[in-house]
Formats: C-alpha cells, structure tokens, sequence
C-alpha cells in the first residue's frame, strides 16, 4: 500500500479526531552526531573533553544508558532511524558508496515523511550518505533526486557523503552547490583525490573545482551549525517544525575549526567533542532566542560507537576512553560499537535530570514520533519500531523494549539483545580487522594488548583456536565483556539463535548494500 493510501484510510470516518482541537505537539530537534562514543561526553563520564552544552541537555532531561544505534556502521544506522527498520531488511551492511542510488524506498514512511504529513515543517542539515538518485552510478552533475526531499524533509543542505571522502562539497536541495557546468565531475579509474589520498578517494572523482572550493574542512562544523540556526530562526510559529542535524562531527579526519584546537586533554579527537558541543550550543541559543526552547523535544545521540582509528589511539594514550568501559569499537557487535549516548529534553514532559536504564533502540523514534502526533502506524510502516514515549516521560511498570538486533559490519555476526543477555553467532567482534597500532582500521580482538580489555576468547590480541564457536554475556554481571557464557547457557543460546535466524529470513536476496569486511 503506497503512503498516500495509507494516510487516506486515517481520513475515513471513525479516524479523524473528534472533539476539542488537540493540543499542538512539540516541535523536535534530532541531532546525530557521527562516530562519537558511549564514553565521549562529560555527562557520560568523559573527563578528558568538556561538554556543557549535551551535558546541559542531559541536566534537564532524560539521559539512556541502555541506548542502541541500528547498526555499528554510519549508512545501515541512519537507514534504521530514519524508517523504524533494521537496516538487514535492506541488506545493508556498510557505508554506502559514492555511486550508489538512494538505498530508501521513497514510498517508505519515514520520520520526516511522518512529521511533514502530521503539519510540520522538515529540514535536513548535514550528513547524508544514504544514496542519491534512482541508478548506479549517482550523476552529480543533474538533480539529485530521489534524495533528502523525496523522504519527507522541506529542505536540505549538508554533506552528501562522509566527509573523509569525495565528492568534498556541499549538497542543497537537489544541487551541488557551486557546481559549473563548464567543470562537471567525472569519474575516474583511479583516485584523483589530493585531500587524503591515504583513502584512495572512496571512488574516484575529480573535476567540479568551483564546488571544491566552497567546501573548507575547518568550516564544516561552522557552516552546518549556522545553516540549522538559520533554518530555526526562519519559522514563523504557524506550525511546528522537524530538523535533523547530522554533524559530520567526530568523523575523521579531524578538523576543528582553528579555535577549537588545543581546546582538550586528548588531542584532535577532543577538540573535534568540543567543536560539537559548540555546534549543539548554537541550536539551543536559537531555540532560546526563539521563545520556543519550553515547546521542543530535544534528542541528540551518535549514529554508533567510537572508532580505535589513529587519531583515536592517541586519545586513548592520552587518557581519553571514547566508549568508556565498554568492549569494542564501531563496526562491531560488541557493546561499544553500538551503545551510543541518547538524551532527550522535552520541557514538562520528561523529568529534568533524569536517568533511564531501559533498553532503546534508534529505530524506535518512528513509533515514538508517532505515538506524539497521534498518527498510528499501519502494519508494513516501521515493522521494527517500537513506542518509547512511556520510557522517555515516566518509568513504566513493563518497559516497552526487551529485545534489540544490532547489524555489525559482518552479516555473519549479525547480534540480538534479549534483556541483560547479549549473543553474537561467531567467532570475534565482527568489525574491520586492522590488526596494530597505527593502522586506521585498528579493531575487535586485535586491540585488546593495546588497549588492556580483557575477553575470555582472546588471547594476546587473536581468538583462540579453542574458543567456542559464538558469544553470549551477561550485561548486567559483566558489563565489559570478560566471560563468554556460551557454554554454560545452552538453553539461552538456544533461544537467541533461534531469534537471530528468525530475523535472517528476512534478509533480502542479492548482493549486500554497502562496504563490507568481507575477510571475516
């Protein structure tokens, strides 16, 4: 059933609302940060950077910590939050590739979609890296459509891609921005990029020098920043509003803008924390400028765990833990490749300072948006989503989430959550598999010397031949990971793989969407 349909049968009689004119909702501000860890903000115990501005949020809010992103990958996550479905539902597994068409159905509900369809204004700002366009390959030089727009969003002005990456400019509505005709893109066999050529261009790309030009690292975080105020400060109060700021902030490379370096105790990585921190400071100043700070929920969160890349590795020397106590790194289904912070402020309505343990997921913002505009879900939108708005304004007697999967960058290693249970049907973490210190993609068992973890399967940084042939822990005894209970839980075992295969079945055939480790 198309979404148009499917809002038609709202209009029947005996669906609309009756009575007295319901109560305006909230206008809703959602900004996801980009590779920032559990342990990467002062309210989560960071002592190496500083974050007034998320900890001011935390302070009169609610703060999660039992939250899960879709996926422990930028693409599949963003996938999840954006439509209620686990990103396995798509076969997408990886970041999407600069010539990879839109990966989102634009027939899918999405949060934007639902929110513009309930009255309110959209608007994307930043990161987009879900596709553009309807064939392989993307053609930056016409319209970039589907895109953005064709979810449910006004207006979009951001980054297309990942800011490590061609095509380095920005994107507004269907457009390159400053792009000359005179100087198209043209793909190339081989990298042509100059920014990091350590990174072979992540896909070849060159010409369109004028567009080039307006896109300066430093000023990323700046511009993003300033273009969201400017949307904020252009509504009007007639109906309420949606942005969704998706910072390229803590994505490496990293580059604060001048001020903020040397800011931190950690290095690069923690300038580029405070730089963010800013950046979420500056929507909350418009907010208050606006008069409307009392009528808006607020979340911000990361699209999943914190990355061991070089530039990690020397704040962690420097005493900084980006995902604080937990195992692992982004890419993988341990706990710190997608446990991510998750604060949510919404004046009158979730209780100042608060403190939640229940278990959430990315994907369940749909649901919880639709349960605020009071729009109900038909069966085929947001099959995954779950509504947490008893979770996020009280503490209900029976949580509203007791089962959470989590797509690692290895399909193989595909995770479910089951309450204080954690079970993950291979060998290792299921991320990349750099194997020392100094490589980019430093990850999973390799990192244990260097880091000091400890995992019963791993020994001086490599499984052991004798470890069993998949993972269970205990969350709530062994929140680090230290004891893999596979074999002495059989019944356990049982019943998570048994879930896991379940979900399997609704992998779509073909090729999987997106960069994959395919050595694991």
């Amino acid at each position: 059933m198309s979404r148009v349909a499917s809002l038609l049968l709202l209009l029947l009689p005996g669906c609309a609302a009756t009575g007295s004119e319901a109560p305006r909702p909230p206008n809703i501000v959602l900004i996801n940060a980009d590779d920032l860890g559990y342990g990467d903000l002062g309210c989560y115990g960071a002592s190496h950077v500083d974050t007034p501005n998320i900890d001011r949020l935390a302070a009169e809010g609610r703060r999660f910590t039992d939250a899960h992103a879709a996926s422990a990958v930028c693409s599949p996550s963003r996938y999840g939050l954006l439509t209620g479905r686990y990103p396995l539902r798509r076969n997408l597994w990886g970041p999407v590739p600069l010539r990879s068409p839109l990966v989102i159905d634009p027939e899918r509900l999405t949060i934007a979609q639902l929110l513009r369809d309930a009255g309110y204004a959209t608007a994307c700002v930043g990161k987009w890296h879900l596709g553009f366009g309807d064939r392989e390959p993307t053609d930056w030089n016409a319209a970039l459509a589907p895109g953005p727009i064709e979810l449910g969003f006004d207006h979009y002005f951001g980054i297309p891609t990942v800011n490590s990456g061609p095509p380095f400019v920005y994107v507004e509505g269907h457009r390159v921005v400053g792009l000359d005709p005179e100087d198209p893109f043209v793909y190339r066999t081989q990298s042509v990029t100059k920014r990091y050529p350590e990174k072979g261009g992540y896909g070849a790309i060159g010409g369109a020098e004028a567009a080039h030009r307006l896109y300066v690292d430093d000023r990323i975080g700046t511009t993003l920043a300033e273009r969201a105020v400017q949307w904020i400060e252009m509504q009007d109060g007639s109906r309420p509003f949606f942005l969704y700021l998706a910072t390229t902030n803590i994505h490496h490379p990293f580059t604060p803008a001048e001020r903020f370096v040397g800011t931190s105790r950690c290095g690069r990585y923690g300038d580029f924390v405070h730089e963010l921190d800013w950046m979420v400071g500056r929507v909350l100043e418009a907010l208050d400028a606006a008069g409307v700070a009392d009528d808006t929920l607020v979340i911000f969160t990361s699209d999943n765990g914190g990355m061991f890349h070089v530039t990690g590795q020397k704040a962690w020397q420097a005493g900084h833990r980006m995902n604080g106590d937990l195992l692992g790194f982004k890419f993988g289904a341990w706990e710190g490749g997608h446990r991510v912070p998750f604060v949510a402020r919404w004046p009158g309505r979730i209780p100042a300072g608060s403190t939640s343990g229940h278990l959430v997921s990315q994907v369940d913002l749909l649901a919880t948006f639709a349960s605020i505009v009071e729009r109900p879900l038909l069966t085929a939108e947001g099959v995954d989503s779950v509504d947490q708005l008893t979770a996020w304004t009280g503490e209900p007697n029976d949580p509203p989430r007791d089962t959470v999967l989590v797509s690692p960058n290895s399909p193989k290693h595909l995770a479910v959550r089951r309450g204080r249970w954690l079970y993950v049907p291979a060998r290792g973490g299921g991320g990349f598999q750099g194997k020392r210190p100094g490589v980019h993609l430093f990850s999973d068992e390799f990192t244990l010397p260097f880091t000091g973890r400890v995992n019963s399967d791993v020994a001086d940084g490599r499984v052991r031949p004798d470890a069993p042939p998949a993972q269970l822990y205990d969350l709530d005894a062994d929140p680090q990971q230290t004891m893999n209970l596979w074999e002495s839980h059989p019944e356990v075992v049982a019943e998570l793989a048994a879930v896991v295969e379940e979900y399997r079945r609704a992998i779509p055939e073909g090729k999987p969407v997106g960069w994959i480790n395919l050595r694991q």
